[in-house]
């Protein structure tokens, strides 16, 4: 075997499936993991791709192993474990080895490392797709100098998923956390995506009655239009299977806690951080938060009762697709906004359509409209989504839909967090008067902040300040 210049420390699900990934593309490796009989069993169980691999047993010979200069990817958990590695590795790296952070780091993190001075050259970069994507081809979002991104672009672009053009998801965007940001970005579409999803099967579960079955049927033929993506997928996937100790539908007995690992949180913080409205990922989190409250949501029901108010008419399948289209472009619409805040904010230079072709393939909001989503910001990378003339048209057929869901679901009890959220940030974003001036002439009350009148005579405040002085 070649002495392989390419290194992987973190032997866990993702590092694993990365590593036989790099393997299988023709690019020797050494791996390292902290504890050895890890190393070991994955070196044992790597079959046809072991000659390939290079176990060792120490981080001085992983490090001795590989041939100038190296190039390591750390695949450990996010915060004071890289950190560590970071430490240690400074010990033992030449100036011109790189170590490569492709962990779900926040990217004020990979800001600070990326300036902290390491005795090495350092990028972040952001990876999605699960383990399966992690094997056989995950989008990859890289940051930090143009230059390593250079150095590594042949190899990340060859484990890379390929989009349906045969183009590698995987591109540089931007220096430092530049990559973990859109990872961020991404998580928190992600966390929407899922809840919005969450939500029409909800309704199709309580308010018309649809066993599991036949949820997952419409969620398949809906995977065959306009929302064709893995989420939608696998969501038919998942209410298709039979629990093989009841034999009943698996996702009947699966508890409605979801869990998180804080990804999402980071995109709502910083969004507030940067003044970026994104209402559908904000909902989302708070979804999940309140999810994971079971106590007290049973403590509600005894009070308020189980059965949702039936008065209104009840939704179509069709309404709820067309509700999840409208969803989807809104959420999307608000997280490139976001990007597009942090480009002013930080002095990037993201490149929107590159984002969203990234997105095309491998990673977990893959997703049809990514395409067209691609060819609206490359015509416009600054405008709103729902702005472009494609998604204009969508969005006045899906609307509809969308808002007969909204309604109905308000009038049954039935919870929708992010589509209601969808639909009150659209109304927002449609009305050229909107009510802040209400809003202005209290604080000027209150606090004599000022304000402007639409007129552009001059007045500092309301007649109110004269009463306020007196």
């Amino acid at each position: 075997m070649k002495e392989p210049h390419f290194g992987l420390m973190g032997l866990g699900t993702m590092g694993s499936a990365l590593a036989l990934n790099i393997a299988e593309k023709g690019f020797p490796l050494a791996v390292w993991n902290r504890t050895g009989a890890v190393t070991e069993a994955f070196h044992a169980a790597a079959g046809d791709l072991a000659d390939r691999i290079t176990p060792t047993a120490t981080l001085a010979e992983f490090v001795a192993v590989m041939a100038r200069p190296r190039s390591i990817i750390l695949m450990v958990p996010a915060g004071k474990a890289v950190d560590d590695q970071l430490a240690a590795l400074a010990l033992l790296l030449d100036p011109d080895d790189l170590v490569i952070d492709a962990g779900n780091a926040n990217f004020h993190d990979t800001n600070r490392r990326q300036s902290a001075g390491l005795p090495f050259r350092f990028m972040g970069m952001g990876v999605s797709g699960g383990e399966e994507g992690a094997r056989h081809g995950p989008a990859i979002m890289a940051g930090g100098e143009s230059a390593d991104w250079a150095r590594m672009a042949p190899m990340l672009q060859a484990i890379a998923a390929r989009a349906e053009d045969g183009s590698p998801c995987a591109d540089h965007m931007g220096p430092a956390g530049a990559g973990h940001f859109v990872k961020a970005v991404h998580n928190g579409i992600e966390y929407a995506d899922m809840q919005m999803i969450a939500e029409t099967y909800g309704v199709m579960r309580d308010g018309l009655g649809l066993d599991a079955a036949r949820i997952g049927q419409t969620f398949g033929a809906w995977n065959g239009g306009v929302l064709r993506s893995y989420l939608i997928e696998i969501s038919a996937a998942v209410a298709l299977t039979r629990d093989p100790i009841s034999g009943g539908p698996l996702l009947d007995i699966i508890v409605d806690a979801a869990g998180q690992k804080g990804t999402g949180r980071w995109t709502v913080i910083e969004a507030q951080n940067l003044g970026a409205p994104i209402p559908v990922i904000e909902a989302a989190v708070t979804a999940r938060n309140v999810s994971a409250r079971r106590g007290e949501r049973a403590l509600g029901q005894a009070v308020f009762g189980a059965l949702p108010n039936q008065d209104g008419a009840l939704v179509t399948l069709a309404d709820l697709e067309q509700a999840l289209i409208a969803g989807k472009i809104l959420c999307y619409a608000q997280g490139f906004a976001m990007m597009t805040a942090a480009v002013a904010e930080f002095d990037w230079a993201l490149d929107m359509p590159a984002i969203a072709r990234v997105w095309r393939a491998g990673c977990i909001i893959r997703s049809a409209m990514l395409n067209d989503m691609a060819d609206a910001l490359a015509e416009d990378p600054t405008r709103n989504l729902i702005l472009a003339p494609y998604f204009a048209d969508t969005l006045r057929r899906s609307l509809p839909g969308l808002r007969r869901v909204v309604a109905t679901a308000a009038l049954q009890g039935l919870a929708v967090p992010a589509l209601s959220a969808g639909l009150a940030w659209f109304d927002m974003m449609r009305i050229a008067r909107g009510t802040a001036n209400m809003i202005q002439a209290q604080r000027d009350f209150f606090g004599l902040h000022g304000f402007e009148r639409l007129d552009g005579i001059a007045q500092p405040h309301g007649p109110w300040a004269q009463a306020a002085k007196g």
